[in-house]
């Protein structure tokens, strides 16, 4: 079974998503997720003009074989916009195997080893009022763990507060509010202060645990704003309200910068969203410096990758957290969910619901039940593209905010 045609279908329903798909001369299509956010049209180049011509003629069954001919056979290795790619890659192929054998995918992985995956959903608020509203509302839709994001006094939009507390707002901008140059938008800019924010996270868990109860499970993304101390700290002070995880306190590239962390709380910690292979791991890992690994499948070289990935982790007791927000695509969520479904080592998973027209687009067979997500049963990943709906969304420019200290340092966000 060959690979004959090999395709990307850029598409923006709401968000801009980068899909690549595979044909095989038996007539089988396989899809895989390439999106990278703000980045997209350089992964779509990148398997457009450099990887697409690699893949015609060869064996669509030797999965594992042509991952390392991907990562293995370039000089330049790793890096999002590579392991995107090769994730792409990777997922269709195993769209197209399981599909051939007529099961979904995780049966593939070694069949379920739960009923379904625990999910957390994203609540948020400019104010605790506003927090208290999101909190509600994911409550009514099942979700039965929540990830806790606020304003902060003294500071304008916020990344990770949604302008609305509906599941699944995303974190918008008014148009009068974007910079706009030549016709192409630029990055809002927000303001900062570490300090301002360290002081008030820990009151609003206080009022969250009085409001909702203990047994709520809550996690926080710290965005990698802190310093190591200044992570250690807000672990030390979240410790009282029992927290699922915190994540990313630190800038990811300081792996080191765990170590602090480690010796002043015992707040779990999870980091990883902009990790791209199992080497950014390697020392979080074997020093048990982490509890929680939350690579995207789509960024972290495919599900090949991100099985290996975890089941290193698992010899260490660390689970997963894969990342799952709406700038996934539909075919990189359900790829999460087949492993999923699959590890014994499983944590959580992040899921953020996506739009009425990206489904219009993306037609997926998992579910959410209960608080439970399930891959389903339909063979492969279980998501289909509609091509003539993907052609009437195009492209849109768009990028993540920078951040900015009050004096107008540039910071992480």
């Amino acid at each position: 079974m060959l690979i004959t045609d090999v395709s990307v279908v850029v598409t923006s329903p709401g968000r801009n998503f980068v899909t690549l798909k595979i044909t095989t001369s038996d007539g089988v299509v396989g899809l895989g997720d390439a999106t990278v956010n703000g980045r997209e049209l350089a992964v779509a180049s990148y398997l457009t003009d450099h990887v697409a011509a690699l893949l015609i003629g060869r064996e669509a069954n030797n999965i594992e074989d042509t991952w390392q001919y991907l990562y293995r056979g370039a000089y330049w290795r790793r890096g999002p916009i590579t392991m995107a790619a090769i994730a792409a890659v990777d997922m269709a192929l195993w769209d197209i195997k399981a599909k051939v054998a007529g099961l979904p995918l995780y049966q593939l992985l070694g069949g379920a080893s739960r009923t379904g995956a625990l999910a957390y959903g994203h609540a948020s608020g400019s104010d605790i009022p506003a927090l208290f509203d999101s909190i509600r509302n994911h409550l009514e839709l099942g979700y039965k763990a929540i990830r806790i994001q606020t304003g902060v006094p003294g500071l304008g939009q916020v990344y990770g507060v949604a302008s609305d507390q509906k599941p699944g707002a995303r974190y918008d901008y008014e148009p009068a509010k974007r910079n706009v140059v030549d016709g192409r938008p630029l990055p809002v800019e927000e303001a900062w202060d570490t300090r301002a924010y360290l002081r008030h996270v820990p009151t609003v868990f206080e009022a969250v645990r009085n409001e909702f109860g203990p047994e709520l499970p809550l996690l926080h993304d710290g965005h990698h704003r802190m310093t190591p101390i200044q992570a250690a700290k807000l672990g030390k002070s979240l410790e009282p309200y029992d927290l699922f995880w915190l994540e990313d306190c630190t800038p990811g590239e300081d792996q080191d910068a765990l170590r602090l962390v480690r010796q002043h709380t015992t707040t779990p910690i999870a980091i990883g969203e902009v990790f791209n292979s199992v080497f950014d791991y390697q020392t979080l890992i074997t020093e048990r410096l982490i509890d929680y690994v939350r690579s995207a499948v789509t960024h972290t070289g495919g599900v090949t990758a991100m099985k290996k990935l975890l089941d290193f982790a698992a010899v260490y007791g660390i689970k997963s957290g894969m990342h799952g927000p709406t700038d996934i695509s539909p075919v990189g969520m359900a790829a999460a969910l087949h492993i999923d479904m699959a590890i014994h080592n499983f944590g959580i998973q992040e899921y953020m619901q996506h739009s009425a027209e990206t489904l219009e687009v993306f037609r997926t067979s998992y579910t959410f039940t209960g608080g439970l997500l399930h891959p389903g049963e339909n063979p492969g990943l279980g998501v289909d593209l509609d091509e003539d709906a993907a052609a009437t969304f195009e492209y849109t420019p768009a990028y993540l905010p920078v951040n900015r200290l009050q004096d107008g340092t540039v910071h992480d966000w």
